[in-house]
């Protein structure tokens, strides 16, 4: 005889009980998201992020993808929607968040400062592109970098290397800023380093408040940049 596993049922309070935390749920992250929270200056990131390649990442962010279609009703049958799974995972893995891999940070290589340039170095209007890590929509902007050297300098590529590096991951403003600032200042072994960031967030703008009009901007000053007069310079240049 074929026995059973029976599910237990569900009395009615039950079922209120689980509804009512799924609306405390939905309430407090609603309310979380529309905050602009930064609970760390490093990316919170699990101890075994990287144990997966990117090939099984794609795989498995390919499948749930599809599944996030299939239950928003999209038909993925469709000749336009039938790959959008793994266009969507590859893009994920590859481009949009490859900066979470510490495999793909840019090698900083240091010349010496042989013609003795001791005034600031200005950087200005790098673009990136990031993406809010409270609703995964991007993050679109310019950064401005300033340093003085000690001794060494860096090839001007590189600086914009760091910033699309700290930009291609799920970002919080504040936190990108810094995270930009720190590796400069570790990268040319200096402490006087400036960072601008000017920026549009789409979680403003194509949702919530729908604020198309506003940017954000954050700042880092170190070093002889935290002096006014130095700090007015580099703001006048930008």
């Amino acid at each position: 005889m074929n026995q059973k596993t029976l599910r237990p049922l569900k009395l009615k309070s039950d079922i209120l009980d689980d509804n009512k935390l799924i609306q405390h749920a939905t309430q407090r992250f609603d309310a979380d998201g529309d905050d602009h929270i930064m609970t760390s200056i490093e990316t919170p990131m699990l101890p075994d992020a990287f144990v997966l390649t990117d090939d099984e990442k794609i795989h498995k962010i390919s499948h749930h993808f599809g599944q996030i279609m299939d239950i928003l009703g999209l038909d993925r049958a469709d000749d336009s929607l039938s790959g959008t799974p793994h266009r969507v995972a590859k893009m994920y893995v590859k481009e949009i968040f490859s900066g979470l891999n510490p495999a793909n940070k840019p090698d900083i290589k240091l010349f010496d400062n042989k013609y003795k340039y001791n005034e600031m170095l200005i950087e200005k209007d790098i673009t990136f592109y990031s993406n809010c890590e409270h609703h995964f929509v991007p993050i679109i902007g310019k950064a401005h970098i300033a340093y003085i050297s000690t001794g060494k300098v860096i090839g001007l590529s590189k600086l914009n290397r760091i910033v699309q590096h700290y930009a291609l991951r799920p970002q919080v403003q504040e936190r990108l800023t810094i995270q930009i600032a720190e590796e400069i200042k570790s990268a040319v072994q200096s402490e006087h380093v400036a960072v601008v960031i000017d920026a549009v967030h789409l979680c403003v703008s194509s949702r919530g408040i729908k604020d198309n009009s506003s940017s954000t901007i954050t700042s880092y000053y170190s070093g002889s940049f935290e002096d006014e007069a130095l700090k007015s310079r580099f703001l006048r240049h930008i």
